[in-house]
């Protein structure tokens, strides 16, 4: 210990000191400081001298005050550790030792203090204390106890948590025996029994999920773990832990049973499930979905795309539709959509698809339901071409009406005049010239109710159904019967039908329809040119589209189009028009679901398109 007053050498002693150390006078000044006091404190160009320590450590504790006091009044040393913060302003520890400084004659003149930094070991104690307390509560939390194996001693010890695992009190002791008796009798018993014993025998460490039965006769599941510690080949002990997953077992448990009655349900809905992945890949499907698709296992269409499973341009749609709905985050809902296997089968669905939107606000896959609509679209062509037929029948019989009436009025009237005048009339001759006129006029009558009658039943005849017919054979026989009338005529006939080309039709309506189109194209020639009619023959869709081509007069279509197939309409001075053969034509193709199209210009000729319907 230093005594008196020090001299100059004693100065340069004290700064040279290894210990940081620093000379206080009474009124607490420095008075001398060793150059690792300045620098544990990072005092500027030793700018301490003659300063209090109180106003070098504004910051100090109080009690630190109390201890410099006690040490003036000759009080025994006491050692404290203080904070300080330095000049980078992070928090540094030290340790203090105030000592006494006596004079000579043993008088305080002030104090000793020596200073040890000691932030490591206050940081350490603190990592320390903080990783203990983690530990601990991670334990807690986490439900996993620790245990240890003192072979030699033949101790067990249980930690705090798994005691409570086992729900013995905190005072219980157990033993080998005593902890492999709480796990449940059998496969888990069995199974500890063995892993501990070879744990001691062969050094094998284990992990095991097994069940355990607590002290208040609860079952729990556990996950036990062990580890052997050899020293020179010789067995020390066991040190392991014990981790109470029952929730987590019970909860995978619960959601295995959801799992199950999740796909129960779905596959058994009347619907097509299933969910994608980012690149359309299918992650889940249900039972209808792998029906439709022909396969007998869901995971023969798990990781496949719709490229991998349809049409190329089917499966484009598809993926453009989903890259829509993952994109923005916006369902599509009930859209009508058509699918084409690779095998040519389209089927028609109601479809609706569903973003699914994670933590994140993003999409990672997308859900599909999609109900098959096949029937009911095709029933609803049904019902749409029966209301087409309805409306143009109606239309029919509408303007068929408006036809008997004026016709038969036409024929009323023109008796009623001729008997009026047979009546009034005295001449002989002229009575005779008004008896003809009234034969005439009743022939005309007869061929009128003939003509209807004929129009009726070709509308209301169902006993007649189509069959198939060999179209170039009947092109044949309807050629020969009108051999006569075509040679006359210098008329050609061009059939350029293949000689196995079947249609479905009602043959007599057939032979009606070609002797019709034949014998007009012949008496409405173009008088400077020979007849010349062409047949021939193509597919469109459903129907088989018979063109019967001429070179005859034409017709103004934009005059006459809408009147073109009228009842008794006419649109050349020919002296065998009668206005009834288009017409009992149209009824005759629209009878067999089919259709009539007519191209036509004036001077050139005219073609009519006969578009037969190949169903039944």
């Amino acid at each position: 210990m230093l005594k008196g007053t020090q001299t100059g050498t004693n100065n340069y002693l004290v700064k040279q000191l290894p210990i940081a150390t620093a000379f206080l006078n009474r009124k607490l000044e420095v008075v001398h400081a060793s150059d690792k006091w300045i620098e544990y404190f990072n005092f500027p160009d030793r700018d301490v001298f003659g300063k209090k320590i109180f106003t070098l450590f504004k910051d100090s504790h109080k009690n630190w005050q109390k201890v410099l006091n006690d040490c003036l009044k000759g009080k025994a040393s006491v050692n404290g550790a203080e904070r300080f913060m330095d000049s980078e302003q992070k928090d540094r520890w030290f340790e203090w030792t105030n000592v006494p400084w006596h004079d000579e004659k043993e008088n305080v003149i002030g104090v000793i203090l020596q200073t040890e930094d000691i932030t490591d070991k206050v940081n350490n104690e603190l990592n320390l204390e903080k990783q203990h307390l983690l530990f601990n509560d991670k334990s807690e939390i986490a439900k996993i106890g620790s245990w240890n194996l003192d072979f030699i001693n033949q101790e067990l010890t249980w930690c705090t948590t798994s005691k409570r695992i086992h729900e013995v009190s905190l005072d219980f002791e157990p033993n080998i025996d005593t902890a492999i008796d709480f796990y449940k009798q059998g496969y888990s018993r069995n199974t500890i029994s063995m892993a501990v014993e070879r744990a001691m025998v062969e050094g094998v460490p284990f992990s095991e999920k097994l069940q355990l039965v607590t002290a208040k006769g609860n079952e729990k599941w556990v996950i036990a773990s062990g580890k052997p510690i050899f020293k020179h080949g010789i067995f020390l002990g066991l040190m392991g832990t014990i981790q109470d997953i029952s929730e987590e077992v019970l909860a995978d448990i619960k959601t295995k049973e959801n799992e199950l009655l999740l796909k129960t349900l779905i596959d058994n809905l009347p619907l097509n499930v299933f969910i994608k992945d980012l690149d359309s890949k299918k992650v889940l499907v249900n039972k209808s979905e792998c029906d439709y698709l022909g396969v007998k296992n869901a995971n023969e269409l798990l990781g496949k795309n719709d490229f991998d499973l349809y049409d190329k341009k089917i499966a484009q749609i598809s993926r453009d539709e989903d890259l829509q709905v993952i994109n923005s985050l916006k369902p599509i809902l009930g859209k009508e959509t058509r699918c084409v296997k690779k095998d040519g089968t389209v089927t028609t669905f109601l479809t609706s698809k569903i973003p699914l939107i994670g933590d994140d606000k993003t999409a990672n896959g997308l859900i599909g339901i999609s109900l098959d609509i096949s029937t009911l679209k095709q029933k609803e062509e049904e019902l749409r071409d029966l209301i087409n037929v309805t409306s143009l029948q109606n239309k029919k019989l509408i303007n068929f009406a408006h036809i008997v009436s004026h016709n038969l009025r036409s024929h009323s009237a023109n008796f009623s005049m001729l008997l009026d005048f047979l009546i009034n009339e005295q001449n002989g001759e002229e009575r005779e010239n008004i008896t003809k006129m009234l034969v005439e006029a009743s022939d005309n009558l007869l061929e009128t109710l003939e003509n209807l009658n004929e129009v009726v039943a070709i509308n209301t005849n169902t006993n007649l159904n189509k069959k198939p017919t060999a179209l170039k054979e009947t092109v044949a026989k309807v050629v020969l019967n009108l051999a006569g009338f075509l040679k006359n005529n210098n008329a050609k006939i061009i059939d350029e039908i293949s000689d196995d080309l079947v249609i479905n039709v009602i043959p007599a309506y057939l032979e009606s329809i070609l002797m019709n189109f034949i014998t007009n194209a012949v008496k409405y020639k173009e008088p400077s040119r020979n007849p010349r009619i062409t047949l021939g023959t193509a597919k469109s869709g459903k129907y088989t589209v018979l063109s019967i081509k001429d070179n005859g007069m034409g017709i103004d279509l934009k005059k006459y189009g809408d009147k073109l197939f009228g009842m008794y309409k006419t649109f050349h001075n020919h002296k065998d028009a009668r206005g009834i053969g288009l017409y009992i034509t149209k009824n005759q193709i629209e009878a067999m679901q089919g259709k009539i199209v007519t191209q036509s210009k004036v001077g050139i000729g005219t073609t009519f398109n006969i578009y037969f319907n190949d169903k039944n």
